[in-house]
């Protein structure tokens, strides 16, 4: 049986009866990790609301304007995951998401045009599609393609939005010899009922459980934006329909108007002017660079000759990196000095260096890391890691003193 949502994809709301309510759980991810949520599967008569299938996402709505989280099909019938539970056998009003439901029509609809050219074009045949929530993917059958194809096939595919072609549904009994002659992917285990056909006129015909538009005009324009590598020696081709198109359309030239005030010329010269900023940041770099290698050998000379030289020395800088802290190691030589270098944040994150005799930074090093609630690893003299709490730095100096105390 067919859903009304599958008969009339451009319904948004109509009247059912409830023919079944019984608990059940829902699992959700999200931001938090994965949850589960307690609820109830609600079975009715007719649905507006198309459960996931075929690539395509399902519909979000609400019935009695009680909110549905889930559509999932169970054979002939729609299981509607709610909140709140409905009573068997009373009358409910259904409605559909409009601006999700069409979104889905435009790309699913726009799914079947691109793999039908496609394959015409250049016998590029598709396995799989998946709708994603920003874009979506059509995955071909070929290692590759040129950007040729790519701009022949959505020349092809606009010029057939421009023709206003009528998209068609039918169903056909599962022994009607016609069925043979439909392409398809092959039909779910426990598919009941008739063969529904979606026709693009003259274009193509194929199995299909979605919903879709009825003109290709209501696609309004497909933006294909580029191909990716796929699995198993596959190409995905990326593409956007219809308000999506709009929407980024929308993103990118305010991203565009941004660039302009920011790097103060036109969007002509956006890459040029990145280019340009990039070589200078390069520059930049390779001379703090050179200047940090300088301090660390100029800072350990000063450490070198400190009275604390022997002992226990101790030195924080916000700026720096690995390389800083190894170079004041180097310089200074850690036969007979525990040598604690850190960079970072004084009281956050960082980064630390413990140097000094192996025997005594091997039983140190982990402990230090503890104390500074990170985590480190080191050999031969050398134990350096990420630390979350440097502001637990003197807890550190006095571990290291008493050590030091320990072994005169």
């Amino acid at each position: 049986m067919a859903f009304r949502c599958q008969r009339d994809s451009y319904a948004r709301e109509f009247t059912t009866t409830v023919v079944s309510c019984r608990p059940a759980e829902l699992q959700t991810e999200g931001s938090n990790g994965k949850k589960v949520l307690s609820g109830f599967h609600v079975v009715l008569e007719d649905t507006l609301l198309f459960p996931e299938g075929g690539g395509q996402p399902d519909d979000r709505g609400t019935i009695n304007d009680i909110s549905v989280l889930r559509v999932t099909r169970r054979g002939e019938q729609a299981d509607h995951f709610t909140q709140t539970p409905l009573d068997p056998g009373s009358q409910v009003l259904v409605r559909v998401d409009w601006e999700r439901r069409f979104d889905h029509m435009q790309q699913h609809s726009g799914q079947h045009l691109i793999t039908a050219v496609a394959d015409h074009l250049f016998k590029l045949k598709t396995t799989s599609w998946e709708l994603g929530r920003l874009r979506s993917a059509i995955e071909l059958d070929t290692p590759s393609m040129t950007a040729e194809q790519v701009a022949a096939i959505e020349q092809s595919v606009n010029e057939k939005i421009r023709d206003r072609l009528p998209v068609n549904v039918r169903e056909l009994s599962l022994d009607d010899p016609e069925v043979e002659q439909v392409k398809g992917r092959g039909l779910p285990d426990d598919h009941a009922g008739p063969i529904r056909v979606v026709s693009i006129k003259g274009v193509d015909s194929n199995m299909c459980c979605g919903t879709h538009v009825s003109n290709l005009s209501d696609l309004q324009v497909i933006k294909i934006l580029g191909t990716e590598k796929g699995k198993k020696n596959k190409t995905n081709l990326i593409f956007l329909a219809g308000n999506r198109v709009l929407k980024w359309m929308e993103r990118s030239h305010g991203t565009e108007k941004a660039l302009t005030a920011l790097l103060k010329c036109g969007a002509e010269d956006h890459v040029e002017a990145v280019k340009k900023l990039q070589n200078s940041t390069k520059i930049l770099q390779k001379n703090n660079l050179n200047l940090l290698r300088d301090l660390a050998v100029h800072i350990a000379h000063s450490l070198r000759n400190s009275p604390d030289c022997g002992g226990v020395v101790m030195l924080h800088r916000k700026e720096g990196d690995s390389e800083f802290m190894n170079i004041i190691a180097n310089e200074i030589g850690s036969e007979d000095t525990l040598l604690f270098l850190t960079v970072g944040d004084e009281k956050g994150a960082g980064l630390f260096l413990l140097a000094g005799p192996p025997a005594s930074v091997e039983t140190l090093g982990p402990r230090v890391a503890e104390v500074l609630e990170g985590k480190g690893a080191g050999k031969k003299g050398r134990f350096q890691g990420k630390a979350t709490k440097m502001s637990r730095r003197t807890e550190v100096q006095v571990l290291l003193q008493d050590y030091i105390s320990t072994q005169c």
